[in-house]
């Protein structure tokens, strides 16, 4: 008996254990679409302090590539299925999309959410894609890192180079499905940033913006539905992934365009699914509600031209041969950055100058700089520079100063004496 409930117990362990490295987006709990409903209209609310269920969460500006609001968005977490973002990149930048992919054992007995796939099955690399990013299928990304690199090991390599290449200092690729390894890791902010390069790619971005479509296996069609359950169902939402296991939780990365306001948000670390829909919604909202892109170019040319008109005349250039200059600053960050409505009245533009320079004046001296401040916080510092070359005076110069001055002081003494 003992022995018995010895090899139970063994196992309920190993039992447990597959389930803990296995878990991914399909081991959610389901909740109908009236639930949705219920989440999406109790959501949509926006309050000026935010408060989340998410341990980690961004909201980043795709337009300047900032981050507009965080919580622990620079903290290392592992990252799920939203691994599968860099995948895609992979795919569409390293293979040929109509390339016909045969499933390996390897690949078909991937556990975790799937596709479907079956040893020695016949699908196109498109197709694969498709079942990455939508049906979130371990099995998918198992086959093409198989035939992209080799090797699961071989593909990981190329997603650390691609990383390497973003700049990103806390990522870290294992796999190419996302499931839990000590090794794999990101951040919210570089999940973001991962996210925006993947949608510069019309690809990406149109398989990523897909609610339904139908793929083919072996000259069979199977249709997928999108595992974003905010795809259609907000307004603006036009991707990107969601994942789960157990060390990365309930994670969502999305991307919304209202209007040309261009944000993606990243929650991670939810306790539910539920929780996260609620936490997207709520950063999403809050953000639309609250932020306002700002032509800050064209506040900084307003402000320029007016401190250019009061002080460009009191700019010397001794022994100048042309005392005229023409003044200009580098071009911002960005053009146009987000702000809080509230800070609109506390944007500033603040100029200086050196006043006394030493001809020759070579092309674009700096002599100053123009800073731009919201709420006193700098966010942008440029250069302020003389366009134009400004020779010194030469002897040939001086010499017709001195003529002119002489003939001036002859005709004033020739009107005194008449």
């Amino acid at each position: 008996m003992k022995k018995i409930v010895y090899i139970l117990l063994i196992f309920i362990i190993i039992f447990c254990n597959l389930k803990f490295v296995y878990a991914d987006d399909i081991q959610e709990e389901v909740f109908s679409k009236n639930d949705l409903e219920d989440i999406i209209s109790t959501s949509a609310t926006s309050k000026e302090e935010l408060i989340l269920n998410s341990r980690i969460a961004i909201a980043y500006d795709r337009n300047s590539g900032k981050t507009i609001w965080g919580k622990d968005e620079n903290k290392r977490t592992a990252m799920a299925s939203t691994t599968k973002i860099m995948t895609a990149i992979i795919v569409v930048e390293k293979s040929n999309l109509d390339d016909i992919v045969t499933i390996s054992s390897k690949a078909a007995g991937t556990g975790g959410s799937r596709l479907g796939l079956k040893k020695d099955d016949k699908i196109s690399m498109m197709d694969l894609l498709y079942g990455l990013m939508m049906k979130s299928g371990n099995d998918a990304a198992v086959a093409i890192a198989e035939y992209v690199a080799g090797s699961v090991d071989g593909f990981a390599v190329l997603m650390n180079e691609k990383a390497r290449e973003l700049n990103l200092k806390d990522t870290h690729f294992v796999t190419p499905h996302g499931l839990d390894n000590p090794d794999h890791y990101t951040t919210a902010y570089e999940l973001a940033k991962i996210a925006d390069y993947a949608l510069k790619n019309d690809i990406i971005a149109k398989v990523v913006s897909t609610k339904f479509y139908t793929i083919n296996i072996n000259g069979y069609p199977k249709d997928l539905s999108n595992t974003n359950e905010l795809l259609g169902n907000v307004e603006g939402v036009n991707g990107v992934k969601t994942g789960f296991t157990n060390n990365a939780g309930r994670c969502l990365v999305t991307s919304v365009n209202r209007s040309g306001f261009n944000i993606i948000t990243v929650v991670i670390q939810a306790d539910t699914k539920k929780d996260r829909t609620r936490d997207s919604i709520k950063l999403i909202e809050h953000i639309y509600e609250n932020y306002i892109q700002v032509n800050i170019k064209e506040i900084a040319d307003e402000k320029f031209t007016e401190w250019c008109n009061i002080n460009k005349g009191r700019i010397n250039i001794n022994k100048a041969k042309d005392s005229g200059i023409n003044l200009q600053f580098n071009n911002l960050e960005n053009n146009v950055v987000v702000v809080k409505k509230q800070d609109l009245d506390n944007i500033k533009i603040e100029i200086n100058s050196i006043f006394e320079l030493n001809a020759p004046v070579e092309k674009n001296t700096i002599v100053g700089k123009l800073k731009v401040m919201v709420k006193d916080v700098v966010i942008d510092v440029e250069d302020v520079y003389i366009e134009n070359y400004v020779a010194k005076k030469d002897v040939y110069d001086y010499f017709f100063e001195c003529f002119r001055a002489y003939a001036h002081w002859g005709r004033s003494k020739k009107l005194k004496l008449s």
